[in-house]
């Protein structure tokens, strides 16, 4: 995305290679609150699946929010029966604040979630994130909008979900059609980076990482799935239906403003070296064209609105500098946002005074036109004169384009040096070091190795997006090693 800062903290986008590690590669995150009779049987399941069928080493992650019945208890017995399976338990209710803390702390290269009810067929997971560890793409999502998904749902549900959709589509631009299904994935790296940007901690979470990723430009790869909705859901469907919009109206107004720094979420083009010696080249030449035409069409409306109104108390001269002034100045900061894409108030005095110098040179061009009708006709009608305007504003226009890209707003990535991608780390922004005392580690059954959440964990007080990065994240690009090579053993339940 187009701004004035420094290039993104994200390395271009590589396939997880196969190898030696010591790490699971997915770590599968199950929310629940007061879940103690679907629990034992939805993890058991889905321990079963991936067994059977994940072609690498796997994690299982019980994420309790607060709950007050015995799911605490049944998480226990798992994490100390099944050894891919771990409990974890926060003293705080939130689905959304669970996924974060957990996935703050995962080191495996691909996290996902998914509902404890399991509504989503299974022989969905792998490709859900085959696109991830291939290295296509950034998020992964189902989808029960997709016109191959089979879904068996209430018409109470259905309608809910479309119409939450269309409230995306409409106010925030979303272009994915499911945002609300419990079936996502994200590669580590991205979510090191996409995490803090992220304010929700409860149902909105999904939806807010999905807008800020699709903004960014971030690839999100979608997944038609069939889809059995559970009829005993304990979800608030008018809470969680208001909250949504509250975010929505928090979200679109972020983005309205700019003050969310999604630029750090910039991936290079790619890891072909071709890619890397291209120079010189114009970047969104095309897109920058359709964008100032867009912004040019209202502008010129406007500023006829505002001459038509100022021609009625004043004459032409100054009914036409006042008209191109305030219009010059709308035009400027339209052209800033949504043509070049420079976020933030950074410069924004700069632009506004480089924009009337341009404001200058077109009032300039349309007082001469204005004069030389003048010169050759004593008394023009208003059409002619209106006719005489738009054609000085075309050619006024299509200076203002070369000013604005080649003056006012210069492409300036390249002038300071990307970071190099190639290597094992890579610097992003982190997450607060003091640990909570309320977050336990890990616990499991002897022999074991485990890696404790208090290592890194989520702090929702110190966590701030756009903090310094002090600590040095190793890449998700990382060596894997395919978890059941059975060449020797027919069967492969007794390889592991």
């Amino acid at each position: 995305m187009r701004t004035d800062s420094s290039p993104g903290n994200l390395p271009a986008r590589e396939h997880l290679p196969a190898g030696s590690a010591g790490t699971p590669v997915l770590d599968v995150v199950i929310p629940v609150y007061n879940e103690e009779k679907d629990l034992q049987p939805c993890v058991m399941r889905l321990h079963e699946h991936l067994k059977r069928t994940f072609p690498y080493e796997f994690r299982i992650t019980i994420a309790d929010n607060a709950s007050t019945d015995t799911t605490p208890q049944v998480a226990a017995r798992l994490d100390a029966e099944l050894p891919e399976v771990r409990a974890f338990r926060l003293e705080q209710k939130g689905r959304g604040r669970a996924l974060r803390t957990v996935w703050s702390a995962s080191d495996a290269p691909i996290l996902a979630y998914m509902d404890v009810d399991l509504s989503t067929d299974l022989n969905a997971l792998l490709p859900l994130v085959a696109p991830l560890i291939s290295g296509h793409s950034d998020l992964a999502i189902g989808s029960r909008l997709a016109r191959s998904s089979r879904v068996v749902r209430g018409a109470k549900r259905e309608f809910i979900s479309r119409t939450y959709n269309l409230i995306l589509r409409g106010s925030l631009q979303a272009r994915f059609s499911d945002a609300q299904c419990g079936f996502k994935a994200i590669r580590r790296d991205v979510a090191q980076v996409l995490l803090p940007l992220v304010e929700d901690t409860g149902w909105f979470f999904d939806t807010e990482m999905l807008v800020l990723a699709e903004r960014a430009g971030l690839r999100i790869h979608e997944v038609p799935v069939d889809w059995v909705d559970d009829p005993d859901s304990t979800v608030h469907i008018v809470k969680t239906a208001t909250d949504d919009l509250k975010g929505v109206w928090r979200v679109g107004r972020a983005l309205a403003t700019g003050s969310l720094p999604l630029d750090r979420l910039a991936r290079p083009f790619g890891d072909d070296p071709r890619d890397r010696e291209l120079t010189d080249v114009p970047k969104g030449l095309a897109r920058q064209l359709v964008g100032f035409c867009v912004v040019g069409a209202l502008s010129t409306l406007f500023y006829l609105l505002l001459y038509s109104g100022f021609r009625l108390f004043s004459g032409s001269q100054v009914a036409n500098a006042l008209a191109l002034l305030v219009s010059a100045v709308a035009n400027t900061a339209a052209n800033r946002r949504l043509t070049f894409g420079v976020r933030g108030r950074g410069g924004a005095v700069r632009h506004q005074a480089q924009g009337l110098v341009v404001f200058g040179i077109g009032l300039a061009l349309t007082s001469g036109s204005l004069a030389a009708l003048n010169a050759a006709t004593t008394d023009p009608g208003h059409s002619t004169e209106l006719a005489v305007l738009i054609a000085a504003n075309l050619a006024a226009t299509v200076l203002r384009f070369l000013l604005f890209r080649a003056w006012v707003f210069p492409d300036r990535r390249d002038e300071t040096p990307s970071p190099v991608v190639a290597g094992n780390h890579l610097a992003s922004p982190t997450y607060s070091t003091a640990a909570p005392q309320h977050y336990p580690s890990y616990q499991g059954h002897q022999g074991r190795e485990h890696s404790p959440l208090t290592q890194s964990p989520y702090d929702t007080d110190q966590f701030r997006a756009g903090e310094a990065a002090d600590r040095t994240y190793g890449d998700a690009t990382m060596q894997l090693e395919a978890a059941r090579p059975y060449d020797d053993d027919p069967n492969p339940r007794n390889a592991r």
